[in-house]
């Protein structure tokens, strides 16, 4: 019978937990997957054993590499090492069949032994990977009590369905010291993952030594010590002020983690980011900046506002030589086929003011400075194909002339500029902020770490789907997989990494390897329930994100709350309390949308048989005479300003409501009746890092038809006051004298562009109100 979800895993250890099958030999069997889900499965009965006397055969010298890899495995937690062997009659076979598919094996497990076949190392490798999950996870270096473990009898057909496969890591925001990379690089290998992209170069610091340039480590890799601030709310460096914070890659050691990386199959594509998020680089030698560029270059500890606009001089020769030589060492260094070039967010500014990049442009007869950044990724990218190398690229590349021959990765939103390149016949790869960065909140933000921007979860990037049904059909023969990138803003040690990457790595690996159509969110989690028991076993910091609660609070037309409760694991109860008490799991079982008329304290947490498996939900419910009211003519988000529930410093958090960039806005509440009113409070959150600010203006009317306002009060706010630095919630107190009306306008106007002393200077601010409170 052919399986498609489960594999069966044999195990004499009782003591995992999960769905344990007893066989009529004593030996009890658990049922668990394999991530990612292996295409074609078909179950046996009976079991392999693994002891002190299993041997490994190989086909070929060339398999050994791989072969002492896995026996290396056992050596520690079952105190045996399988011996490998170059005769055929081993108990676990490496078979050489040069008529399959690249990356693809068979796997055939009887009773007596194991044999797989594959074209080359990868499809070996991937078999092993495939046997490493179906163990207990103390193959990961814990001290099993057993000297003997076991798997089932099966027969597996399985390959990828994309050959990228692809992980990219920045490790110049957050310099990820080589241990950790290294460890990092084994968690993705055990997904099957096959390409680890090094974001090496920004403007906050230069992590490759380059023996030509050696102050790109001397003074690229090092900034000054801002950790005490978010990264957006980080003042750039003063000349003279002492760097401490980063590091860098010697050659040696990049040697070492491209070894490190080529034994799990994973090829190490290194990304020099030009011609923008240079200031390290230009740090280190300023002179191939624009001459424009009249201010101290320093390596940025944050967003850097203007001086982010500085980039490579692009009317410059010096730094297209500068730029060859670095690539010289790059492109001897690393045996991949690729260099990723970037070609992002490049601002032009001192390019239109810059005489020499002018004098490049009427030159090379360039229609404007967009064009000029066409011709100079072109240039840099002719000299690396030149090299022997493809080039890659961010897709702003599509903003131009595109390089020849170059491979585009689509970013913005859902990544669909990079169809810009395949309408022009280039292949691209497809990592959509929308849905792959994991720098986005990875579940309720409530619970999670500060970070940018929206939610990306776990199940928002196992539902993917990178082939559109409105592609042009030439488009998915170009399209050459998928990648989630990991930017590490946020970061200040290598635990806050991981804890982003996973699980959602876990997600990745299962999109790009299982077929169109194929894909199981109830199974995938079992599967992962497996993989994060040895990601355990190896000591890895990761989310539980996945079982918290998400809630959602609306009023109705009966003058009610209605709280909705949802967590992204179907396999979890949700039991929740309404007297402030902790929930437990005999309190009462959520089933559907709660309805409140008045103070209230929800408590709920997930449980999972009879274990609480996530954090504690709190939501205080306050009840004002604006609570539940019907809006008049309401923008879309406006109903959380009236849902009775402040949000968090967080203004992502989807508590909070924000208008269009620079445009006045205002609200219209229906109290249903005359009602007597005194005071309007409105709650605002400043985060200035983000360049989010309370109003300039917040002015309030009252009404009784809906149609004639009277203005009952009003606020306003000097730039002193509204441009404060700092991440905290304030209540905008509106008092008036006592008036009786039924409707209330509440009208805001936006505190503009950012003044120049601001970390965004003469970027537009943003109004974010959580709550209108009306007594």
């Amino acid at each position: 019978m052919k399986v498609l979800l489960n594999t069966i895993i044999c195990s004499s250890l009782l003591a995992v937990s999960g769905l344990m099958v007893s066989c009529s030999d004593g030996v009890t069997y658990k049922e668990t997957r394999v991530i990612p889900k292996m295409v074609e499965v078909e179950k046996g009965s009976g079991y392999f054993s693994l002891n002190h006397n299993t041997v490994i055969s190989i086909s070929s010298e060339q398999q050994r590499f791989v072969a002492d890899w896995f026996s290396s495995l056992f050596t520690i937690p079952t105190g045996f090492t399988p011996q490998i062997s170059n005769s055929s009659s081993g108990d676990i076979c490496l078979v050489e069949d040069d008529t399959m598919k690249e990356e693809a094996y068979e796997m055939e497990i009887s009773s007596d032994r194991i044999q797989i076949k594959a074209a080359d190392n990868r499809g070996f490798f991937y078999a092993l990977q495939s046997l490493r999950l179906m163990l207990p996870a103390t193959i990961e270096g814990g001290k099993s009590e057993k000297s003997a473990w076991s798997l089932p009898v099966m027969k597996v057909k399985d390959e990828p369905r994309f050959a990228y496969r692809g992980f990219m890591l920045d490790v110049a925001r957050f310099f990820m010291p080589k241990k950790d990379l290294l460890r990092m690089i084994d968690c993705m290998a055990m997904l099957k993952l096959n390409k680890l992209h090094l974001h090496l170069t920004d403007d906050n610091g230069w992590r490759l030594e380059i023996k030509k340039y050696p102050r790109l480590t001397e003074v690229g890799a090092w900034r000054v010590d801002r950790q005490n601030l978010p990264f957006p709310n980080r003042r750039n460096p003063e000349k003279g002020e002492k760097a401490t914070i980063g590091g860098y890659y010697t050659q040696e050691e990049m040697k070492e983690v491209i070894a490190y990386a080529a034994q799990r199959q994973v090829e190490v594509i290194p990304e020099i980011d030009i011609p923008a998020h240079s200031n390290a680089a230009l740090a280190a030698y300023p002179e191939l900046a624009c001459p424009v560029v009249d201010h101290f270059i320093g390596v940025l500890p944050g967003l850097g506002g203007n001086n982010a606009e500085v980039i490579f001089c692009a009317g410059n020769e010096n730094s297209f030589k500068f730029l060859k030589g670095v690539l010289d060492e790059v492109i001897d260094l690393f045996p991949s086929r690729y260099i990723h070039l970037g070609g992002d967010e490049a601002n032009k500014k001192n390019w239109k003011k810059c005489p020499l990049c002018q004098a490049r442009i009427r030159k090379e007869h360039l229609t404007d400075e967009e064009a000029l950044q066409g011709y100079f990724m072109g240039r840099m990218s002719d000299y690396v194909r030149s090299k022997g190398k493809e080039v890659m690229g961010w897709d702003e590349l599509t903003n131009s002339q595109l390089p020849k021959d170059v491979i585009v990765f689509g970013w913005q939103g859902l990544g669909n500029a990079a169809l810009k390149a395949a309408q022009q016949g280039h292949r691209f790869i497809m990592t959509p902020a929308r849905i792959a960065y994991l720098i986005r909140y990875q579940g309720p933000q409530w619970f999670e770490p500060l970070t940018y921007f929206g939610n990306n979860t776990l199940k928002d990037l196992y539902m993917y789907e990178p082939v559109q049904d409105n592609w042009k059909p030439e488009y998915e023969s170009l399209l050459m997989g998928v990648q989630a990138s990991m930017w590490t803003e946020f970061c200040d040690k290598p635990a806050d990494v991981f804890y982003q990457v996973f699980p959602r790595l876990a997600a990745l690996a299962e999109l790009v390897w299982t077929p169109k159509g194929q894909k199981d969110w109830t199974a995938f989690l079992d599967g992962l329930d497996n993989y994060l028991t040895h990601l355990d076993n190896k000591g890895v910091v990761y989310s539980k994100a996945m079982y918290n609660i998400q809630h959602t609070v609306h009023g109705d037309s009966l003058g009610q709350l209605r709280v909705k409760l949802e967590c992204e694991r179907p396999d979890v109860e949700i039991r929740y309390t309404l007297d402030g008490t902790e929930p437990l799991s005999t309190s009462a079982l959520y089933e559907e949308e709660l309805a409140v008329t008045g103070n209230t304290t929800i408590k709920a947490a997930t449980f999972k048989q009879g274990i609480q498996t996530g954090k504690v939900l709190v939501l205080p419910l306050k009840w004002n005479k604006a609570t539940a009211k019907p809006l008049v003519k309401a923008q879309r988000g406006m109903e959380v300003l009236v849902n009775g529930l402040r949000g968090s410093l967080k203004q992502t958090d989807f508590e909070w409501y924000t208008g269009a960039l620079l445009e006045p806005f205002d609200v219209t509440l229906d109290l249903g009746k005359e009602t007597i009113l005194s005071q309007c409070v409105i709650g605002c959150v400043t985060n200035y890092g983000m360049g989010v600010h309370k109003p300039r203006r917040v002015c309030v009317e009252v009404s009784s038809d809906n149609i004639n306002f009277a203005n009952v009060g009003e606020l306003l706010y000097a730039d002193n006051e509204i441009f404060k630095e700092g991440n905290f919630i304030e209540d905008l107190k509106v008092q008036f004298e006592t008036v009786k009306a039924r409707y209330v306008r509440i009208s805001f106007e936006v505190p503009g562009r950012c003044p120049l002393d601001h970390v965004r200077p003469g970027q537009p601010s943003r109004i974010y109100l959580d709550e209108i409170m009306i007594e």
